[in-house]
């Protein structure tokens, strides 16, 4: 039996789904053991396999790389325990000119805010777009998403900063009890 997916990608992602020669595309159609057919004037991909849930990991990975992921970091949706969550800023700016602004919060001066949620959770972080994205294992991800969403509602980096390492300290003490 056959299954299809269609997803849509940003144009300037084109290229990073395809690789230098079509050297991602054939290796995520090796992982996978799909077929990808990408349209690069639209961004029109569809994706076809008798796996579903090869293919269902492909098309998160496609996601992953349209919402900014190194194809490297996308491929981690291979594993079974990494999801993709998708943070909408729609959701928390009602003006387009705070846009800016409230990504500005998310990734902090030289990128050391993003840094610092993604050391703490140990996900990976993209900030792309109309979206925040995390990739990460599913026992992890949502100290990320709770970070994320507590300064997009304007707490200060520093009370996100040690409710994370609370977080972590009572996941890393449970992890060793469990």
């Amino acid at each position: 039996m056959e299954y299809s997916f269609d997803l849509k990608i940003p144009g300037d992602r084109i290229a990073v789904v395809i690789g230098k020669n079509g050297a991602t595309k054939n290796e995520l159609e090796k992982l996978t053991k799909a077929k990808i057919q990408v349209d690069s004037k639209e961004g029109d991909i569809v994706i076809e396999g008798d796996d579903p849930i090869l293919l269902y990991a492909l098309r998160e990975i496609l996601k992953g790389i349209a919402r900014g992921f190194s194809p490297e970091i996308a491929r981690l949706l291979l594993k079974q325990d990494f999801v993709l969550e998708i943070i909408p800023l729609s959701d928390y700016v009602k003006q387009k000119t705070h846009m800016q602004r409230i990504k500005g919060r998310v990734i902090g001066a030289d990128g050391k805010s993003r840094e610092r949620i993604e050391e703490l959770s140990e996900c990976h972080i993209s900030v792309y777009g109309k979206t925040i994205s995390i990739l990460g294992r599913t026992d992890h991800i949502w100290l990320a998403k709770k970070s994320i969403q507590m300064l997009l509602s304007g707490s200060t980096h520093s009370t996100v900063y040690r409710w994370l390492e609370r977080q972590r300290r009572e996941l890393m003490k449970s992890e060793l009890e469990g």
